[in-house]
């Protein structure tokens, strides 16, 4: 991918070009931005006397309370013209917009980020724009694989990941051309970006802009009088960095003038003098929080591994697991039809599956194990679908059976760690060299995948010698 971004900085500050890629502690678009918190409150916005910007040390800058904060204060608070968003059904007349709106069609759901982002590249363009403030506080580089060298988007070593992130670039590339195409024979007025080039990496920074920063809230009543579910930048409450057992919760309420929204973050509990201001990102895999953060968070407990529900690999499995005769390949029919009831079987069938999280195991994966392996149709039917699907539910086909279906996943992730090219060790190795970030980035990622199998093998292996003592 290109590393040059073609859009110039906001026409209110020196024209220049912006080269991305992936830093720990990026600058922001311009070297001294407008005071973000004065800027809120000049809005309308309210921001507690004792909230400050400051560097972090895990997340870069953030917020930071300057003084103890009593649980239940309100933090911050944006009416709701502040917060930055793209309404793709809008009924503005304005044909830049209006080309805007056709530019976005062409974006799969799956990537409403970039729907957004469009939005953000409009006003970083646009001279004058009330979100200028804003914007020029954004990093001028996201630590976003999709901004890795090449060398360290192998380094990430797990192909799931490697898909999504091949998947984004390629997106991006094509992007670049329909958008050229798009707006090829614009007038100057209609055309969406002021006149500037917009190529992929410009894209790619909008993204990764919105991915890593906005929220998706609640927005305008729609007719039967509930609200439509609306991705939105928040500025300053984007500054507040992650934790699982955040301090703090975003909520929303209609002011009681004029009915219109309020975006607020409240304190959560008490907040300490020096304690960072802390939000829940969401309960995501490791995946999710490097493609659209930027970051890893070791022993994340929400993380998972995928696996490919597959006959012949689950038969190699089974085998190694001591399993003499498994018959995963050719199931009986009563056997095939509990598969299909577990979308494993049959036409449209969703055959990905996975390892760790809450689950440890995926339902769905021990249930089809359970059965598979059991053979004994009148003891599977006398239960329900639910239980083959428990791992809290120990041995419901017998201690046989439980044995030979953890041993069987056990086998899978010792295949699982066999299509990683190193080692637990040799990757805390290269940890301790003077590696580049991106490279830390991708240590960090593939040590926390191969841990979490490991943690998966170490749990049921226990679970199986307990069994046994039985």
């Amino acid at each position: 991918m290109s590393s040059k971004m073609m859009l110039m900085a906001n026409s209110l500050t020196p024209l220049r070009p912006l080269t991305f890629a992936a830093a720990v502690y990026p600058s922001r678009l311009v070297a001294q931005p407008p005071d973000l918190i004065k800027w809120v409150k000049s809005e309308g916005g309210f921001v507690h006397k004792s909230i400050k910007i400051a560097q972090g040390d895990s997340f870069g800058l953030g917020l930071v309370a300057s003084e103890d904060i009593p649980k239940g204060s309100d933090l911050i608070a944006l009416p709701q013209h502040i917060p930055l968003k793209f309404d793709g059904s809008s009924s503005e007349s304005e044909n830049s917009h209006s080309a805007l709106i056709k530019l976005a069609h062409h974006v799969p759901e799956e990537l409403w980020a970039m729907k957004l982002g469009l939005k953000l590249l409009q006003e970083r363009a646009r001279k004058g724009s009330f979100w200028w403030p804003y914007i020029s506080n954004l990093p001028e580089t996201y630590t976003v694989p999709i901004f890795f060298p090449g060398e360290d988007i192998k380094n990430l070593q797990y192909a799931p990941l490697l898909y999504q992130v091949n998947k984004r670039c390629r997106f991006l590339l094509e992007f670049e051309k329909i958008l050229k195409h798009e707006l090829e024979n614009l007038k100057p007025d209609d055309h969406p970006f002021s006149g500037q080039d917009v190529d992929s990496s410009a894209l790619g920074w909008a993204m990764s802009a919105v991915s890593s920063r906005a929220f998706r809230l609640y927005g305008g009543k729609c007719p039967d009088g509930t609200r439509s579910n609306v991705p939105m930048m928040l500025p300053l409450i984007d500054m507040c960095n992650h934790s699982f057992d955040p301090n703090a919760d975003i909520v929303q309420e209609e002011a009681n003038s004029d009915r219109n929204m309020l975006v607020k973050v409240v304190a959560g509990r008490e907040i300490k003098q020096n304690d960072p201001l802390l939000l829940n990102y969401g309960c995501l895999s490791s995946d999710l929080f490097l493609l659209d953060y930027g970051f890893v968070i070791p022993s994340n407990p929400y993380d998972c591994i995928e696996l490919k529900y597959d006959a012949a690999l689950l038969d190699a499995a089974s085998m190694a697991a001591g399993v003499s005769s498994p018959n995963f390949s050719s199931p009986s029919p009563w056997q095939q039809q509990i598969l299909s009831h577990l979308n494993l079987g049959g036409p449209n069938s969703d055959l990905k599956v996975t390892l760790g999280g809450g689950e440890l195991v995926e339902g769905r994966l021990l249930a089809a194990l359970r059965v598979v392996l059991s053979n004994d149709e009148e003891a599977v039917k006398q239960h329900d679908l639910e239980t083959l699907k428990s791992l809290a539910v120990e041995a419901p086909l017998g201690i046989s059976t439980e044995v030979s279906a953890l041993r069987t996943v056990v086998a899978l992730c010792v295949i699982a760690l066999g299509h990683f090219p190193t080692k637990i060790m040799e990757d805390e190795s290269l940890m301790k060299q003077n590696v580049s970030p991106t490279t830390e980035l991708a240590l960090q990622f593939r040590i926390q995948k191969k841990s979490l199998i490991v943690d998966v093998m170490r749990d049921l292996s226990k679970r199986v010698k307990l069994l046994l003592a039985k």
